[in-house]
């Protein structure tokens, strides 16, 4: 989506959000509130002496000049967690703001300690290990932890030479058989220019189990106008250029105190490349060869940035990011990327005006958002998975959404609306393979939405299938309002839309074997920080019962 977003009638602000100015010294003061814990109750020899050796590559305590300063200035990470493991991510960086993209560190490899146990004061370490970060990997690591016992929470931390990192907390998920409660956040769109990301430090203080950010991690443009804080660096082209945006919003206090509250699952959208981009087409719909190194930049800069699997390591003009996790016998989680198989965009006239349009190839059933191979594997998976529930993590909206009254159909060619015949298709398949309780967690829009998803769109009367979750964004789009404008219109078209709110924030969901119980919570504004968190509207969905009930 643009970097300014639309409001529901498809119309883009003729002119940039206005922001208010912060009070530097209130923001001086959160930040240094963000002080990395050291080790407690741990003597750092003990650790020397426990084998951690070297491997041959820059020795951790070399006398060199950068040794001196603090490598952890990007926070820790983990994710993409199963019932015997995860993935413990950090990325070693003495000076965020270096232009080259490389952090300030030496050209060679660097040796990392990392440590997990079920003690947050590490008083009897369960694991131990090190880890090479390598410059061509912008020093980044992921540990792929295995062999550890189900449904446990641990923490972990890092260390190289003298410096230590925050504590973090992760967890496995409960084994097979195991339907205990689940509580997660879901998360989306975050812009540094748009505001504080203090909807990140207010979602971790709800202590999720697991966190799924949706898409949009960083935003890939230029400095713009913004009074809050600015992109510090030109429009992302190369790998430099993201490897340094990724540095900027990774200082951010808050996003990494929600980084080290629990693991991620994470998926992309469109500005972590471009915005608008599908599949091989660039926004204007024209590849070229400084397009495909673009895209190869930025897919490595993602992988670099994010607590994913090699598995997910780019290669061949690609990156792995659909995949499949478990929360025991509860729930099943199908991660799609529905950006990187896509056809361009219906009605697509060179980026201009087709976000919200309406023409005959959006129901074309040859074209696809998904594609062929992506398709097949999540029908076989939420054929076979006996969980209670089916979440399907993604990132554009999938419910219908017409934005014009009466007759006239006018809907959004980016999102489900624009690929319908692979929007008819997943439907179909639930109700063919008898998938359970299907939810769909979405980002994307900058807007709350709760939607009842139908067997047929343009039925009002068709029965309801299951539900989609859409989180508002972190920041994007400054405060925000609580009413959207067109929305009336978009409630009177789509009675399948309950809920609509223009605010920031992000979504709590908690579910059981009887229901699931979804919290939006809102923060009204985000041009100032530390503002506080409300839940603004309520529903239950009975588990075989694919409705929203107000609570």
């Amino acid at each position: 989506m643009s970097d300014l977003s639309a409001d529901l009638t498809g119309n883009h602000p003729s002119v940039p959000t206005r922001f208010i100015a912060p009070d530097l010294g209130a923001n001086r003061a959160r930040q240094r509130r963000l002080s990395r814990r050291t080790f407690t109750g741990v003597s750092l020899a003990a650790i020397g002496s426990a084998g951690l050796v070297g491997t041959g590559v820059l020795p951790a305590a070399a006398a060199n000049d950068w040794q001196h300063r603090d490598p952890f200035t990007l926070g820790i990470a983990s994710g993409d967690p199963t019932s015997s493991g995860m993935v413990l991510w950090t990325r070693l960086a003495i000076d965020p703001h270096v232009l080259d993209g490389r952090g300030g560190m030496p050209s060679q490899p660097v040796t990392v300690h990392w440590e997990l146990s079920t003690d947050k004061r590490f008083r009897a370490p369960l694991r131990r290990g090190t880890v090479i970060a390598r410059p061509e990997e912008a020093h980044s690591v992921h540990v792929e932890v295995d062999g550890l016992p189900a449904g446990t929470e641990f923490f972990y931390r890092f260390r190289t030479g003298r410096h230590v990192s925050a504590v973090g907390r992760t967890l496995t998920t409960p084994a097979s058989g195991d339907r205990r409660n689940l509580r997660m956040v879901q998360v989306s769109c975050s812009h540094w220019e748009g505001g504080w990301f203090t909807a990140y430090r207010r979602a971790a203080e709800d202590r999720p189990d697991l966190v799924f950010a949706l898409g949009d991690y960083i935003y890939e443009g230029g400095p713009g106008n913004s009074a809050v804080r600015k992109h510090p660096h030109k429009l992302c082209t190369t790998l430099e250029d993201y490897r340094l945006r990724y540095a900027t919003y990774k200082t951010d206090p808050d996003l990494q105190a929600l980084h080290a509250a629990a693991p991620w699952i994470v998926t992309w959208d469109d500005h972590e490349i471009q915005d608008n981009w599908a599949g091989e087409y660039p926004k204007d719909g024209v590849p070229t060869d400084a397009w495909r190194a673009r895209k190869l930049a930025a897919e490595q800069a993602y992988y670099e940035n994010m607590p994913l699997r090699r598995s997910s390591a780019p290669g061949g003009g690609a990156i792995q990011l659909f995949r499949r996790y478990s929360w025991g016998d509860l729930a099943t989680f199908h991660v799609l990327d529905t950006r990187q198989y896509r056809d361009l965009q219906a009605c697509h006239d060179g980026g201009k005006t087709w976000w919200f349009t309406d023409c005959a190839a959006q129901a074309d059933p040859a074209r696809t958002i998904l594609g062929d191979r992506q398709e097949q594997w999540l029908a076989e998976g939420m054929a076979q998975s006996s969980a209670t529930w089916q979440l399907m993590a993604q990132s554009v909206f999938f419910a219908k959404r017409d934005n014009a009254a009466g007759p006239t159909t006018t809907l959004s060619s980016d999102g489900w609306d624009g690929y319908r015949a692979d929007r008819d298709t997943m439907i179909n398949m639930w109700a063919e393979r008898g998938v359970r309780n299907p939810v769909v967690l979405t980002g994307d829009v900058h807007v709350h939405f709760a939607n009842e998803l139908k067997q047929d769109f343009w039925n009002p009367s068709s029965s309801t299938v299951g539900v989609e979750l859409v989180t508002t964004s972190i920041t994007s789009g400054g405060d925000g309002s609580d009413v959207v404008n067109g929305e009336e219109v978009v409630f009177a078209e789509n009675p399948h839309i309950r809920y609509i709110r223009g605010r920031r924030g992000y979504v709590v969901s908690e579910y059981s074997t009887s229901e699931l119980r979804a919290d939006f919570k809102i923060i009204d504004q985000v041009t100032v920080p530390d503002a506080p968190v409300t839940v603004d509207r309520s529903y239950v969905v009975p588990a075989g019962e694919p409705a929203l009930h107000e609570v």
